[in-house]
């Protein structure tokens, strides 16, 4: 999903998750009770009347189950959110870009196999094919624009579309087209641009013709160009204390990958021209919810514009969207005939709408996900449980113990601590993901069975745990010196302190965590996989350079 907001900024950038609900069977009356009441059960105690909230709505054959919304569309104002309310989708905007590539194609307009130097002669492929297909699927090997250092210090600027490939156009390719798959805003960028040329129309108007206006999807639209008068939700970002307007954005950036405003209602038009196969042919909509191959033993679990698998063991096909002050899900299982869509104006800091949408589908088919509950654990029996797991060949997740939590890290991703349900058993809480680990005839731990909304793989323990990264013994003194607030784009900053003989870092809106040094210079963290790096400006001020997932962003001291 298209993520832009201070979140993407990173450090430190813990999420505020939501409350872990322990999951057990649902009881008889739960079960007994009308599905909107469930339904209701299910959000209302995610969101106070006076923040940022979420829309929803849950289709079954065709028919409004469930339509309310929650929370404040507006908290300085007090505006209630209402199910009408128009809210950004983020890059639930992807599958609108996917089916109007689609529709050309049928026209004899492109074709998915043609190269993108077709439409940009001059674009430097770097001596490799990369077609429209690679585009859609996230599988082209181009740089994301949004992961680029120094993208969200200028994430609020007016671009054009020339300018904004101008930005991506020359880095070298991440991998051999095809052969990975990475999600990518580049991507869906470029096909944006492909569909202005081919249809000598602008994306918005491409859109608005051929789309949202046959559907009668009124409030939906390119922001910036809507067509309708329906009320705006204002974005929010979580702070230490609350929630405050986010970070700017200037919509052109977003463009093709991430820009469309919409509401639920809409949403769930947009689900039934799919449902009655409206706009494309049979085949083309099989194309789209077909899951691209790098390999025939390899899936990526995605087709065009939207991600495929299952959930409790059905067919589900879904996206979400992350973007300045908003986090969306929409999803569609299309056997049982049920569509959800849940849109919320805070891009962090409250519930998760992925999880709450798949937990509102279950409930909607009757395989509601249990109820996890934390079972007490003594801490000398994590140790079992350390080590190191393979996924697939190529990445790995590591388990360890801290504090008296087990604690899991995907590949260089940042640890997150699980909460045990069993003596086996973990689950991380604000996801639907839970941890079985499985013992050989010695009893002994040998893999972990992932469990992800029903869908369930097995990962074999292949090593021992890492070492924990050892801190050193800095002097005070200089520590103190480069103490202070430091601006790493608008908006958002770093304060470095220390207590004591410990030593600090906040990001804005962030809870404060613990620094450690590996050098006088270099400190990390122990919560996410990220450095803090002390440097000097050309005039000798203090500079720190924030590196993570790959980006060194720099940040100068403020007086």
């Amino acid at each position: 999903m298209l993520k832009l907001s201070a979140v993407a900024v990173a450090v430190i950038l813990l999420s505020n998750p939501m409350l872990a609900q322990a999951q057990q069977p649902a009881t008889k009356a739960s079960a007994a009770q009308p599905l909107a009441a469930r339904l209701d059960a299910l959000f209302k105690p995610q969101y106070k009347a006076d923040d940022p909230g979420a829309t929803v709505i849950v289709v079954k054959n065709g028919k409004t189950v469930f339509r309310k919304a929650y929370g404040a569309a507006d908290v300085a104002a007090k505006t209630p959110l209402t199910p009408g309310t128009v809210l950004r989708l983020g890059s639930i905007t992807k599958q609108f870009t996917a089916v109007a590539i689609l529709m050309l194609a049928e026209e004899g307009k492109l074709a998915l196999n043609d190269p993108i130097t077709r439409f940009f002669p001059d674009y430097p492929t770097q001596g490799k094919v990369i077609t429209v297909e690679h585009l859609l699927t996230h599988t082209s090997g181009i740089v994301s624009y949004t992961g680029k250092s120094g993208y969200v210090s200028t994430m609020a600027k007016d671009l054009t579309v020339a300018q904004m490939i101008d930005g991506f156009r020359n880095d070298p390719l991440e991998f051999e087209p095809g052969t990975q798959f990475r999600y990518n805003n580049s991507g869906y960028f470029l096909l944006g641009a492909i569909i202005e040329r081919v249809s000598g129309t602008s994306y918005a108007s491409f859109l608005e013709q051929r789309i949202f206006t046959p559907l009668g999807m009124k409030d939906t639209a390119y922001e910036g160009v809507e067509r309708s008068s329906a009320p705006r939700a204002v974005g929010y970002s979580a702070q230490e204390k609350g929630f405050a307007p986010a970070q700017p954005l200037s919509m052109s950036q977003p463009y093709a990958a991430g820009a469309l405003v919409s509401t639920v209602d809409d949403l769930a038009k947009w689900d039934a021209a799919i449902s009655s196969g409206k706009l494309l042919k049979p085949a083309s909509w099989k194309m789209a919810f077909t899951p691209y191959k790098l390999n025939p033993e390899k899936s990526t679990g995605y087709g065009y514009g939207w991600g495929v698998g299952t959930l409790q063991g059905v067919p589900v096909v879904d996206h979400g969207g992350g973007i300045n002050g908003f986090r969306t899900h929409a999803l569609r299982l299309p056997e049982q005939k049920v569509f959800v869509a849940v849109l919320s104006n805070a891009d962090s800091g409250n519930a998760n709408p992925e999880v709450l949408a798949k937990k509102a589908a279950a409930l909607a088919i009757g395989k509601p996900f249990m109820e996890l509950k934390e079972f007490k654990l003594d801490a000398k029996a994590l140790d079992a449980f350390t080590g190191v797991y393979d996924i697939d060949g190529k990445e790995q997740r590591a388990f360890t113990s801290r504090d008296g939590k087990l604690m899991m890290a995907r590949g260089d991703r940042s640890p997150a601590a699980l909460t045990p349900y069993s003596k086996d058993g973990f689950f991380f809480p604000g996801t639907l993901a839970r941890f079985e680990f499985g013992r050989d005839a010695q009893g002994k731990v040998s893999h972990v069975t992932v469990d992800n909304a029903g869908e369930r793989t097995r990962n074999e323990r292949v090593g021992d745990a890492p070492a924990e990264r050892e801190a050193v013994k800095i002097d005070n003194a200089g520590f103190d010196a480069r103490a202070g607030a430091y601006q790493l784009a608008p908006q958002f900053t770093i304060t470095v302190s220390r207590e004591g003989e410990r030593y600090y870092a906040q990001a804005t809106g962030q809870r404060k965590i613990e620094i450690f040094p590996a050098s006088a210079d270099v400190f990390f963290s122990r919560d996410v996989n990220a450095e803090l790096r002390f440097e000097k400006a050309a005039d000798g001020a203090p500079v720190v350079v924030l590196h993570q997932n790959g980006q060194a962003t720099p940040g100068t001291r403020l007086q």
